[in-house]
């Protein structure tokens, strides 16, 4: 008998071990992937060349083609990144510079199915982020008959550094953007491979949060993307701003300076540093002073495209939470009372500061620390860039606009010795604080496992009933608009398009979700319009 198990045993563990996954011939090879309770899944799937050696820092390169099957069963490393938020969980533990892979989940049987595709871009603000975080994962849209894309893109230094040697390089005599351009490249191989998978390239649906919808705006705006999305979605930010994106020129400037600090005299020297001692060594930059007109990936300001219908124009749903960032954020060691705030935010605005805190109606300190300071904390954040971003498109993209307000609150932690961030991250609590209350609002990037159905993938919180109901209201909207490029089906509340409309009406969603104008906050980014670019 005991020669019979071990029989058994053994021959179960050859047939795993035989057992073929699901196969699919790419452009460049073929790859196998596995079967997820009825999904196929492909992970790791390279989209452009490791991005190394004399390729640091240059536009991504096609991939190579490969001989045999290559295994598509697990993720590719995450981008080159400090551990900058605590609310990122990666489905692996490698990073690399050599980080361009993409991962699909198809629910195709046949494969010749074309069903609509979903493109997902992380946030993290340009630096932090990856494709296998689980609360991006696809399988709860695939589902439902969607094929799920998640893609990374360089970060930080890797994937935004321009400098002057770097811009002697290039044909356009440019550089920088290298992020946006993986973004870009890999859209292409979706274009050129996705049929193979069950997709149909001509329905493709681009979709971020944070900064991924800052790359979303970005890729709306760039030529080099014209043609390879039909739809787009975006969460909490945008490419504009208060201000106008830096020149080439500044942006070669900021890499000089990085490249003293990382001791180093010349490009070659900085091609030549490990990626751990580059990442390491290289300063904390903002992206915003990174990103530039680079005469390729941008050949004009966006706001310039966004204002002559020079974008995509393909329909669009957006919005923002209700709670981004509180105010305090903004504002350091000054007090917070009204003089404080425009001390704290003077260095943005200059002499017109005062002109804008009056235009949000902060007229006493109580003010500050109310829905009034939330408001300006929020559009300094993202919220402001968010609605300009609607509002250009609404107004030239000739295509329909669908706005939301997300006000859902996250439950409390189920865990004690964290709290949430100030911009929706997790951070570890003081001592003295206990187990922390249900915020109060929806914090910056709380809406994501909602938006995705991807509750379960985040242990973090205590979710409870009306959670699954908001996430089940959320994630329709999403899959309407992905299969029919308008978010409106059976069992929701109707969501009207802002495009005619003398005030944007705007979906505001909750488990009671409603639609709703707001005159006063439009007449509020009417005056900031007036006193920012109207002048």
């Amino acid at each position: 008998m005991k020669k019979l198990f071990i029989s058994l045993a053994l021959a179960l563990i050859t047939l795993t071990a035989g057992a073929q996954g699901p196969q699919v011939k790419t452009t460049c090879g073929v790859l196998e992937g596995v079967y997820q309770s009825g999904i196929k899944v492909f992970k790791g799937v390279p989209f452009a060349q490791p991005p190394v050696g004399e390729l640091r820092w240059k536009a991504p390169q096609p991939v190579k083609p490969w001989s045999g099957v290559r295994p598509a069963k697990d993720f590719g490393p995450n981008p080159m990144q400090q551990p900058l938020f605590g609310d990122m969980m990666f489905g692996t533990k490698k990073m690399s510079e050599d980080c361009l892979y993409l991962n699909i989940w198809t629910p195709a049987k046949t494969m010749d199915e074309k069903l609509p595709v979903l493109v997902y871009f992380y946030g993290g603000g340009l630096l932090g982020g990856s494709g296998s975080e689980p609360r991006y994962a696809g399988e709860s849209m695939a589902r439902h008959g969607i094929v799920s894309i998640t893609v990374n893109y360089r970060l930080g230094v890797f994937g935004f550094l321009a400098h002057p040697e770097l811009s002697k390089e290039t044909s356009y005599k440019g550089s920088g953007n290298y992020g946006f351009m993986d973004q870009a490249a890999a859209l292409q191989w979706i274009k050129d491979n996705i049929a193979a998978f069950g997709g149909d390239p001509e329905r493709v649906t681009i979709v971020g949060e944070s900064a991924g919808s800052t790359s979303v705006c970005a890729l709306m705006a760039s030529p080099v993307s014209k043609g390879l999305f039909a739809q787009a979605m975006g969460s909490s930010a945008s490419i504009l701003n208060y201000y106008d994106m830096p020149t080439l020129k500044e942006a070669e400037k900021c890499g000089t300076d990085v490249m003293k600090a990382v001791g180093c005299k010349s490009l070659a020297e900085m091609r030549a540093l490990p990626a751990e001692q580059l990442m390491n060594t290289a300063p904390g930059t903002d992206m915003q002073r990174m990103y530039n007109i680079d005469g390729y990936f941008f050949t004009e300001q966006p706001r310039i495209t966004f204002e002559n219908g020079r974008q995509a124009h393909v329909p669009l749903l957006i919005g923002g939470n209700n709670a981004e960032c509180p105010i305090q954020a903004y504002m350091g060691k000054h007090p917070i009372t009204r003089q404080g705030l425009i001390e704290s935010i003077s260095d943005r605005f200059g002499k017109d500061t005062e002109a804008m805190v009056d235009a949000y109606g902060i007229k006493t300190d109580a003010d500050v620390s109310g829905e009034r300071g939330l408001w300006l904390g929020s559009d300094l954040f993202v919220a402001y860039g968010t609605w300009k971003w609607a509002t250009m498109h609404e107004k030239t993209g000739q295509s329909p606009v669908y706005r939301y307000l997300y006000c859902h609150p996250r439950p409390a932690m189920r865990i004690t010795g964290k709290t949430p961030g100030l911009a929706g991250g997790v951070v570890d609590a003081k001592d003295a604080e206990a187990k922390t209350p249900a915020d109060k609002g929806a914090r910056h990037s709380s809406d994501i496992e909602y938006a995705m159905g991807n509750l379960p993938t985040n242990r973090v919180y205590d979710w409870q009933p009306d959670d699954y109901t908001m996430s089940t209201i959320f994630q329709s909207y999403y899959l309407n608009f992905v299969k029919t490029g308008n978010p409106n089906g059976l069992g929701l509340p109707d969501w009207t398009p802002t495009n005619g409309q003398d005030v944007a009406p705007v979906l505001h969603l909750d488990v009671n979700t409603y639609m709703t104008v707001d005159k006063d906050r439009e007449d509020v980014y009417k005056k900031v319009d007036a006193l920012l670019w109207n002048k």
